[in-house]
């Protein structure tokens, strides 16, 4: 039988939409509600706002659900791997943060990390650290992908 790869993985797969699930919702949570900075929709009126902020919770919602069916379907199986989905988690994560400082920020201009400032530092913060959790998932995989390979090269 083949060794599973990171990329083929339901347990990467099921983390990697929690975690775009999860840094969704602190965007919406923290940025959004808490601090008011903007919203996904800041081109129209505040009811618009409110309600691409509603669209972007309903996304939210419903990948942190398909994500934990697949992850249930794993464990169910015997065939989980938590080092692939930690990878998947953290890529999840990443690729949102990016996703969102560079396509809904910059190029698409949904909205700003906020207004009436310098953006240059909220951007590089926003954008860096997507940038690092992206990269420890990336490093996650590859060490869970190395330890997959040894597991299965040992019996």
């Amino acid at each position: 039988m083949s060794e599973p790869r990171i990329h083929t993985h339901r347990s990467t797969w099921g983390a990697f939409l929690i975690g775009v699930a999860v840094m969704a919702a602190v965007d919406e949570i923290v940025f959004h509600q808490i601090l008011g900075w903007h919203h996904f929709y800041d081109g129209a009126t505040l009811e618009i706002g409110l309600l691409t902020d509603g669209l972007l919770h309903a996304f939210e919602l419903f990948a942190l659900v398909a994500g934990f069916f697949l992850l249930a379907h794993e464990w169910r199986g015997g065939t989980f791997n938590r080092g692939f989905a930690w990878a998947g988690f953290l890529t999840g994560a990443g690729l949102f943060q990016l996703w969102d400082g560079i396509i809904d920020h910059k190029v698409l201009r949904l909205h700003q990390v906020r207004y009436d400032v310098d953006l240059l530092p909220y951007d590089i913060a926003w954008n860096a650290s997507g940038a690092l959790i992206l990269l420890a998932g990336v490093i996650v995989g590859i060490r869970a992908q190395r330890r997959t390979s040894a597991h299965s090269t040992s019996r």
